[in-house]
């Protein structure tokens, strides 16, 4: 029987995402696949933790009653969530994490590499941590067993670097969000003192290992401020205090003297490389009263913290020739979205009304396409019923307009999900590898550049299908594949996603230098994924992208006319 209290509200466990939920239930299936128990169970825990994924609100702002009505979470799963949150932990989880060496855990992260083979690995060669397994690999092992082959131990060595390679790496989001809050804790505490962000976080990259900060406030006291919790450590490396709190980014704290604050905080943000340019041609001020104050004693105009990456720069800035770096309320419109037709949170209208009413001016719907069966991708007929509701939601909504678009699927031979017929019903079509991943730069750029001379393609989705942190993506030739867009009036997205950030922010110079037209997409899957398009323009400021050179900045007027234009291309 569901509890009593069934109308009670869940938000008193908040303390847990749904991300965070379907992650407990995500490993109590693998977990329980890799130990060889009940595999309806298991298979009943992985259906979950999908649903949970899959839920356009968070558990923590439902009711009891709202949680056991969402499709997918039933009587059983429902009541699991329950405990999870009041406890925060699942009991036949917590008895399997115990059993399993930690090493095999650190397993699951490597790509190419299931529970099942987990399992194969585990007992029959013995192995239970990554450096065994790294090992193994050297010595040719993983190659005899059944369903292993040498590109299989090949792909698990490239696996072990990379994990190595960003061990203690966090993405920009995430550890912004804990800057800001450290930020705010000492500036809240002493309002009379200085104190900045430093370093990589305030030029904005991608990923990063520390929070640095630097402030007027005694070290002392701000290291009181930021050990919140009893398993803080805390240590002293050249000068610095580095405060370290489990599942968080190390905070770097430097306390100087007031006099000295805006030159430290200069000679602390930018790269080796611009200080070096710096260095060779300016000096510093003794002191300064602001930041700018180090540029105009060098006659130079102020360069944004977010550009200080490379000596370029500083050429620029001597030819008065900075770039106007695109902000967040520059963006107009949603480019790549998907709703529940195919893999997203939110039905169509539901996107198209959050759209409209952020003040946004167009939204695209693009979903996916047929040959990703894993993510509900349409068929014609579902093509044909939607493109009816988009046609009576624009009635319904104008002016706002929803644009009528695809996430079509580059196939192994570079060619494009449907044929020419149903292609040339859509608005737009932006073009994305989801399968497959595995090529040689050869074999990636053919299938890619394929696509990209495909005249019903418009946006190149997600250039390499890198997830930061946890996949290279395919290797190609950045600069042929810019070349290519621009000859075929190709625009490139930078997916805005965190994980994603894709086309790399480092390309984005060469792609305007070329002419370029490239689009800051959010690739949201629910109506809050509209958010990452703020991550998405942080990363392309870094690139020196201006509104001019983004799509998603056009108004509806020239998204029209843009559309038009590229419409005659296709075969009349």
């Amino acid at each position: 029987m569901i509890s009593l209290f069934l109308n009670r509200r869940i938000s008193t466990y908040n303390y847990m995402t749904n991300s965070e939920i379907a992650d407990q239930f995500s490993l109590l299936s693998k977990l329980m696949d890799i130990h060889g128990e009940n595999s309806f169970k298991s298979k009943s825990y992985s259906t979950t933790a999908f649903n949970i994924d899959r839920l356009p609100i968070e558990i923590g702002k439902m009711s009891e009653a709202e949680l056991f009505s969402q499709k997918g979470i039933g009587d059983s799963a429902g009541k699991k969530i329950l405990e999870l949150l009041a406890t925060g932990s699942l009991p036949a989880l917590d008895t399997l994490i115990e059993k399993t060496p930690a090493g095999i855990l650190d397993m699951l992260n490597i790509k190419g590499l299931g529970p099942k083979k987990i399992a194969v690995i585990w007992n029959e060669l013995g192995i239970e941590s990554l450096g065994e397994l790294e090992y193994a690999c050297n010595e040719n092992r993983l190659v005899a067993l059944k369903g292993f082959g040498a590109k299989t131990q090949e792909s698990v060595l490239q696996s072990i670097l990379y994990i190595r390679q960003n061990e203690g790496f966090y993405l920009w989001k995430e550890a912004k969000i804990a800057a800001d809050n450290a930020i705010a804790v000492l500036q809240n505490a002493h309002p009379e003192e200085l104190v900045s962000l430093t370093g990589e976080i305030r030029r904005q990259c991608e990923t990063l290992q520390f929070v640095d900060i630097v402030t007027t406030i005694d070290t002392q006291v701000a290291v009181a401020l930021l050990s919140t919790t009893p398993d803080a450590t805390i240590a002293h490396v050249d000068g610095l205090v580095i405060v370290q709190i489990p599942a968080l980014p190390a905070f770097r704290v430097r306390t100087v003297a007031r006099t000295q604050f805006y030159k430290t905080l200069f000679v602390t943000t930018g790269s080796s490389e611009f200080l070096n340019a710096f260095n060779e041609k300016y000096s510093l001020p003794d002191s300064a009263e602001q930041e700018e104050d180090v540029f105009a004693a060098n006659k130079l105009p102020f360069i944004l913290p977010c550009l200080r990456e490379s000596s370029t720069i500083l050429k620029l800035a001597e030819a008065k020739k900075l770039p106007d770096v695109i902000q967040p309320g520059d963006i107009r419109g949603i480019i790549h979205s998907h709703s529940t037709a195919s893999d997203g949170a939110n039905t169509l209208e539901e996107m198209a009304v959050a759209a409209k009413a952020q003040g946004l001016e167009y939204l695209v719907i693009s979903d996916h396409s047929q040959s990703a069966f894993y993510a509900g991708g349409l068929k014609p007929d579902k093509i044909a019923e939607q493109h009816q509701e988009v046609d009576r939601l624009n009635a319904a909504l104008a002016p706002f307009r929803i644009f009528k678009s695809i996430e079509s699927d580059i196939l192994n031979d570079g060619n494009l999900d449907y044929n020419t017929q149903i292609l040339n019903a859509f608005d737009l079509v932006i073009a994305s590898v989801h399968s497959n991943l595995k090529m040689t730069e050869e074999k990636a750029m053919e299938r890619v550049i394929t696509a990209i001379r495909n005249p019903f393609t418009t946006i190149l989705g997600h250039p390499t299908g890198r997830l930061l942190l946890s996949r290279k993506g395919y290797p190609l030739d950045h600069k042929r594949i810019i070349d290519e867009c621009v000859a075929n009036n190709v625009v490139i997205e930078i997916n805005a996603h965190p994980r994603r950030l894709d086309l790399d922010w480092r390309w984005i110079e060469y792609a305007i230098e070329k002419g370029a037209l490239l689009s800051i997409n959010p690739d949201a899957h629910s109506i809050e994924g509209y958010k990452d398009t703020y991550y998405g323009v942080m990363a392309a400021q870094k690139g020196g992208l201006t509104k001019q050179s983004n799509l998603s900045s056009y108004s509806l007027a020239e998204m029209e006319a843009f559309l038009e234009k590229s419409r005659q291309k296709r075969p009349q």
